[in-house]
């Protein structure tokens, strides 16, 4: 029998990579990054990748594969992690499937089957919306948000999935174990304001200077997260602290999207992080 898919999903900042390397090292395990901002090239700091350390005790996969600003959609996604999962299941490994991008894992696990290929020209259209004309038109249409819905692509994106015949299953793909990181609200805030501190410590603004410099600012790739205001403070229109801020602020909403996309997936089971570490060793000592 193939080694199960372990999902391990949460907001950001909720230590579910931490997790996931501790099992993956113990296990024979290898990982999978469901992160729709750890995919770019050289956005490293800025998108809290893993750690070289981190690297080194457990294979990871999903990371870097494409440049800023080129084209990666959810199916492209899917196609990459369904590949990564069989091959590391034929060495006989744990695949882990892991990351805060829920229409990421959500691909996977449901086993999402695009259809027609987008309508170019309604593409542009689209793109010469304004965010919050394409946000009422996700409304109007009863389109779900995406979890970063201040991104014009990600929102374009969004609705052309609506319109490609999406077809996915109404239960997770077998031989899958599903977990969602439980955190005290008043926690996960602290840690955020936390590693906001950290990223920008870490070199955060250096990184978004020469990525800035290389790709533009203009990039899609470096409208969101942690970028737009390294390049304010960069030009001098904010200060560091204020920088810090309001980075913990857009952090907070992100993680407040991504459990509202998660809570709607029934199949989750969500443990705080030492019950989560518990139930999946428990789980796969049985393998051994």
């Amino acid at each position: 029998m193939d080694k199960p898919l372990i999902v391990i999903t949460g907001p950001t900042a909720s230590g579910k990579t931490s997790l996931a390397v501790d099992l993956a090292e113990k296990f024979n395990g290898e990982i999978i990054c469901a992160d729709s901002r750890t995919v770019y090239r050289g956005l490293d700091i800025g998108t809290a990748k893993p750690t070289e350390s981190d690297k080194k005790r457990a294979p990871h996969w999903g990371l870097d594969l494409v440049n800023p600003g080129d084209y990666f959609s959810v199916a492209d996604f899917k196609k990459y992690a369904d590949n990564k999962i069989e091959e590391i299941r034929s060495r006989n490994h744990i695949p882990f499937l892991v990351g805060g991008t829920g229409l990421y894992i959500d691909a996977v696990i449901f086993d999402y089957k695009f259809g027609k290929v987008a309508d170019l020209t309604k593409r542009e259209a689209l793109n010469k919306l304004t965010l919050t004309e394409l946000r009422d038109y996700c409304k109007n249409n009863n389109i779900a948000l995406p979890e970063n819905d201040k991104n014009k692509r990600y929102l374009v994106r969004n609705i052309e999935r609506n319109d490609t015949n999406l077809l996915k299953k109404d239960c997770p793909i077998k031989n899958t174990i599903i977990i969602g990181i439980l955190t005290d609200r008043a926690l996960l805030r602290t840690r955020i304001e936390g590693r906001s501190e950290q990223l920008f410590k870490d070199g955060a603004v250096e990184e978004a200077s020469i990525m800035g410099e290389k790709f533009g600012w203009d990039n899609e790739a470096l409208k969101g997260n942690i970028y737009p205001l390294a390049h304010q403070y960069l030009l001098g229109k904010i200060t560091l602290d204020d920088m810090i801020s309001k980075y913990s602020i857009i952090d907070w909403r992100l993680a407040k999207r991504q459990l509202t996309w998660m809570k709607r997936n029934k199949f989750i089971k969500w443990l705080n992080l030492d019950d989560a570490k518990i139930y999946i060793s428990t789980r796969l000592a049985k393998l051994v």
